[in-house]
């Protein structure tokens, strides 16, 4: 810790923006399990001209540096939808990268508290990247697993960081391991069984990639509708989710993608992808080098070496709950994408107050192997 003093300043340049995308590298340069993202991927997260979340909301970037060296980095973000929603009056912070100095924190919580106060903000809470329908949570326990496709990872003495400056515990996200897949199909076989005899039917059926338009569509009504009352839910606009859908693109198979419809209606849908951190972790951030593709050509070599997988998101209607159709989604989903591809695989992010999906996910044999955890304090006046 040097007595110099912290001076944290506003990212408005592209050098200062390609800085704050290359920070981690110095946080997390002995760290066995971090997958360095794409520099790619990042730049077009936070290009203001293209993401759709600066349609309805609004962030900003922040570096802390002491000396003139990059010691810390913050995102501050304000979502109008969320609020309207929930009737509350609070902002994000996300993208929190600092070295093990509870100044740097101290100061980099500082500036995104005056830039969401100066929005007439009250509160402030994260770690949340721009908003809950994307990367969110700070790792609290599992640092020995690499962190899976669209979830975060950070070094255990963040959470010392964040509660010294008065941040208390919101609520825990858990991420289960599903290590025995035959197992779980055989334990749940039995379940769905039972509870298609007693329910209202459901057909089950592949995402139609060709028709990627038309499916995106029906797995965001199905979304809004199945997660409305979580916790922290905001619904995803159409450009939001079609965003997202173009982003996991290029990695979704249609058989782990599956809809459930009733009376051909979608009633329920399970997400599940390749883990591509185990591909991307290779490149080092970069496609290309020296003008030639060794990134790309590392990212396919892994890619079909992949033997992970991650569940994504499970949401079933209201109405349809209790039917079976969530216990035949997930047992589709391992039967098809773990025991006839060999995959291991993950279930996440899981609210900790999901009493049913974590009971049911312990019941097949998971377990539960990180925790992750959003902060919440008040704005300082």
């Amino acid at each position: 810790m040097s007595a110099t003093r912290v001076v944290v300043t506003q990212v408005t340049s592209r050098a200062d923006r390609d800085s704050f995308i290359k920070f981690p590298w110095l946080i997390y340069r002995n760290d066995p399990v971090w997958v360095p993202p794409l520099l790619i991927e990042r730049k077009a997260f936070l290009d203001r001209t293209k993401h759709p979340f600066y349609e309805h909301g609004d962030a900003a970037l922040f570096l802390a540096r002491r000396g003139g060296e990059i010691v810390g980095r913050i995102m501050a973000s304000d979502d109008p939808h969320y609020n309207a929603l929930h009737g509350s009056n609070v902002g994000c912070f996300g993208l929190f990268e600092s070295t093990n100095d509870c100044a740097v924190s101290a100061a980099l919580f500082a500036a995104a508290n005056a830039w969401l106060r100066a929005r007439g903000r009250e509160e402030i809470m994260g770690p949340i990247d721009y908003s809950t329908n994307y990367v969110c949570g700070l790792l609290v326990d599992g640092f020995q697993h690499p962190p899976t496709i669209l979830t975060s990872h950070n070094p255990p003495y963040y959470a010392g960081l964040v509660e010294a400056c008065g941040f208390e515990k919101t609520i825990d996200f858990y991420a289960w391991w599903l290590a025995e897949p035959a197992q779980a199909a055989a334990r749940l076989g039995k379940l769905a069984a039972a509870l298609d005899r007693k329910r209202k039917s459901a057909t089950i059926r592949c995402a139609d990639l060709k028709k990627m338009a038309e499916e995106s569509a029906r797995l965001r009504d199905v979304y809004n509708e199945a997660w409305q009352n979580n916790w922290g839910f905001v619904p995803f606009t159409p450009r939001e989710f079609d965003f997202m859908a173009n982003e996991l693109k290029p990695i979704v198979d249609p058989e782990f993608t599956l809809i459930a419809e009733v009376d051909g209606k979608p009633a329920g849908f399970l997400l599940c992808v390749p883990d591509i951190n185990a591909a991307i972790r290779h490149a080092n951030g970069r496609l290309t080098r020296f003008g030639l593709p060794i990134g790309i050509a590392k990212l396919l070599y892994y890619k079909r070496r992949i033997k992970t997988v991650r569940l994504v998101a499970l949401g079933v209607v209201p109405k349809y709950r209790r039917h079976g159709i969530a216990e035949r989604l997930v047992l589709q989903i391992i039967e098809t994408a773990m025991i006839k591809r060999g995959f291991a695989g993950e279930a996440s992010l899981v609210l900790e107050n999901n009493v049913m999906m974590n009971r049911f996910l312990e019941a097949i044999g998971a377990e539960r192997y990180k925790t992750y955890r959003i902060y919440r304090r008040r704005l300082d006046a």
